[in-house]
């Protein structure tokens, strides 16, 4: 790294999609502590496109270990390659004890994060974690970003930028025309587990309505929501764009920002519609809308608030779904009414 009189901080990032988003508030934090910080990302190879969107990032590195994956000897070999950066400051998002290994072997001199798994040795910037005064995993992130002894003030929204060159590539890339009439943007997936997701014909009953009233439909997804959106597809007879599994990250991105509204379950993708400041319709099941909901004031969120909500399980443990299968489309059919 090329000296210079910029504060070097290197942040550990977490290894979710919504995670990462959320995560830019507190890059836009530390932008405002210290204008001219260069802030350095450690993160999932697939995150690259996402922190290319985040002007406050200065680089993304690469972790060459897969997600849960322990191997401390590549961390090993990553953190003394780090060495040379003489960073001031990292930051650990994540909870784990692996996870702060890399700043600790990196002889990074103020390691900062929550005292999360058997990690007082690694973090000499130890905070305890106030679930009351920080409700929201935003707002964790961002109080991890100020000295212990500041209250948190203000969340700053993530805002992600698009490229409109890329806009226009990515419609030629999927024989896509500028859209003349409104689109609604579906992303029936959730790649933390079906309890978080609202039923595929419920999306579908959606679509229909929005297609008689003039609309376009496209589909968004990961690879593991192409049978998700192949169902919806079918029930709506193929009017709609079908784009699960086919777009890099970017183009995601890119495209999702010519939507007029966004339906979604509590997803990565929630998360990248709310910070393209879309109208989106977040659904939410087994997860908490006050712990992660869409950081963006055009969002309406709808929860039925059951008693047995929110569980956070990956699969509903009653096996019945009612917190998503009650939440029935009219209700969201209303929301484009109201």
């Amino acid at each position: 790294m090329k000296n210079d009189n910029r504060i070097h901080i290197l942040v550990i990032g977490p290894s979710w999609v919504g995670d990462m988003v959320m995560a830019q508030s507190l890059f836009k934090t530390l932008k405002q502590q210290h204008p001219g910080a260069a802030i350095d990302v450690i993160a999932p190879a697939w995150s690259e496109a996402l922190l290319a969107r985040m002007p406050e990032v200065n680089r993304s590195i690469t972790l060459p270990v897969g997600h849960g994956q322990f191997k401390p000897g590549v961390r090993y070999r990553l953190a003394r390659s780090l060495r040379a950066n003489n960073y001031q400051q990292a930051i650990v998002l994540p909870n784990s004890f692996k996870s702060a290994l890399i700043p600790f072997w990196a002889h990074i001199p103020k390691r900062t994060g929550y005292t999360g798994e058997l990690r007082w040795g690694l973090l000499n910037d130890r905070r305890r974690l106030d679930k009351t005064a920080l409700p929201m995993m935003v707002q964790r992130f961002v109080a991890l970003g100020l000295p212990a002894d500041v209250p948190l003030a203000d969340v700053l929204s993530p805002a992600l930028i698009v490229s409109g060159d890329n806009v226009e590539a990515a419609l030629t890339r999927h024989d896509l025309q500028r859209p003349d009439s409104p689109v609604l943007a579906i992303c029936p997936g959730a790649e933390y587990g079906p309890a978080k997701r609202w039923p595929v014909h419920y999306f579908a009953e959606v679509a229909r309505n929005r297609r008689a009233a003039g609309w376009q439909v496209w589909l968004f997804g990961s690879q593991n929501d192409v049978p998700i959106t192949q169902e919806i597809a079918r029930l709506l007879e193929g009017q709609c764009v079908d784009l699960a599994g086919q777009t890099t990250l970017a183009d995601a991105i890119d495209l999702m920002s010519l939507a007029e509204r966004v339906v979604t379950n509590d997803s990565g993708l929630m998360h990248i519609a709310a910070s393209l400041d879309r109208k989106l319709i977040a659904l939410y099941g087994s997860s908490d809308p006050g712990f992660t909901p869409p950081l963006n004031k055009q969002a309406t969120v709808l929860s039925l608030g059951l008693d047995c909500s929110p569980c956070f399980k990956r699969d509903c443990p009653l096996g019945h779904m009612k917190c998503l299968r009650d939440l029935t489309s009219d209700k969201v059919i209303a929301v484009f009414d109201g």
